[in-house]
């Protein structure tokens, strides 16, 4: 079958999400970013509504008929729009601050990206992620240092030398740190940037709703979106479950590296994560539907990994579950994705929907 053309979602959902990626969301502190998430499906013409948790919920469309049965065998796509970070765990006697991380950021990829320090009352303040002691020439241990959280730490970009001084900035234990994402798109179509994990399936979600909205499709069932703002810590999708949903699709990063198939110009279907098996017949489906829309698609197990719909198990709903994504080199560091990638997500996402 010849494939989709959806060059047109594939440059909105690539823009959208770029414009995500720039807005501050680590776990904790995700008002921004959700805020940006419902605007953008306003925008599109949709009726989004807050969780209790702060996360976006949307109902994309179902069938034209009426009564209970119409609300039957709804699928519920769930993507996260919280990131990696850190926190204020303690402020030296130096004035610097040494954190704790939020969900997996770890610190050997860490170090020296500028971050920000978002205070609880008194602003914003820029500084870098260092070594401790992280002049070369005159640390004689560096090469052999591991890097933690506690080997490293933020020198704030103030002139304080004293914890009492970085406290009368008005930083204190609980702040939130956020890293800088340098997001881009090269030439070539490669997307990188920090957090793509998993601001690129929001921007693909978005991506989707507006061709569902533009191309006036006719879903056959009920199709809700919900983008959840705790999966990094393991309850983002425990909750907010529409009445009549008996399957769960999470769109998240497909994972690439070695003993794994999937390019990031492909779009990735999971058959087994850390969490165990996926519903086999929601994989098959998957799988049939990337092949009638001509999608690029790769069947991988992921060694360690999670994801919201997994969670969704967990907290008791009785579904069925699938997960698939656009390809992500260097998970939870600095991470890399292609256009193509989007573009095979959004061929299987609108002929599994059809």
């Amino acid at each position: 079958m010849a494939k989709l053309n959806l060059k047109k979602y594939t440059d909105f959902a690539v823009e959208r999400t770029i414009e995500l990626l720039n807005i501050d969301s680590p776990t904790g502190y995700t008002s921004d970013a959700a805020k940006y998430v419902f605007d953008q499906f306003k925008k599109l013409g949709y009726e989004p509504e807050y969780t209790g948790k702060g996360g976006v919920l949307v109902c994309i469309g179902a069938p034209a008929k009426k009564g209970s049965s119409a609300k039957e065998n709804g699928l519920l796509i769930e993507a996260h729009t919280d990131t990696l970070g850190g926190m204020v765990a303690t402020i030296k006697s130096n004035g610097r601050l040494e954190l704790t991380n939020l969900g997996g950021m770890n610190a050997n990829n860490a170090e020296t990206e500028n971050v920000r320090i978002i205070t609880k009352f008194d602003g914003i303040y820029e500084g870098t992620l260092q070594l401790n002691n992280a002049s070369i020439h005159v640390n004689g241990d560096y090469d052999d240092t591991k890097r933690t959280w506690q080997s490293t730490e933020v020198v704030i970009d103030e002139d304080v030398k004293t914890a009492d001084e970085t406290k009368a900035l008005g930083i204190s234990v609980g702040d939130i740190v956020c890293f800088e994402p340098n997001a881009r798109v090269t030439k070539s179509g490669y997307i990188k940037s920090r957090f793509l994990d998993d601001k690129l399936s929001v921007g693909i979600l978005l991506g989707y709703a507006k061709y569902i909205k533009e191309k006036k499709v006719i879903l056959n069932r009920p199709v809700y979106v919900h983008v959840t703002v705790y999966e990094e810590v393991g309850h983002g999708g425990c909750s907010s479950v529409p009445e009549g949903c008996t399957e769960a699709l999470s769109v998240d990063m497909g994972c690439v590296g070695e003993g794994l198939t999937c390019t990031e110009k492909q779009v990735s279907i999971c058959a087994k994560d850390s969490g165990g098996p996926y519903a086999y017949e929601i994989v098959k489906g998957l799988i049939q539907a990337a092949k009638d829309s001509g999608a690029d698609y790769a069947v991988d197990v992921y060694p360690h990994y999670g994801s919201d719909v997994e969670a969704t198990l967990r907290a008791g709903y009785d579904i069925k579950h699938g997960l698939i994504g656009a390809g992500v080199y260097a998970s939870h560091g600095y991470e890399r994705s292609h256009i193509e990638g989007v573009h095979n997500v959004l061929r299987l996402l609108v002929q599994y929907t059809k």
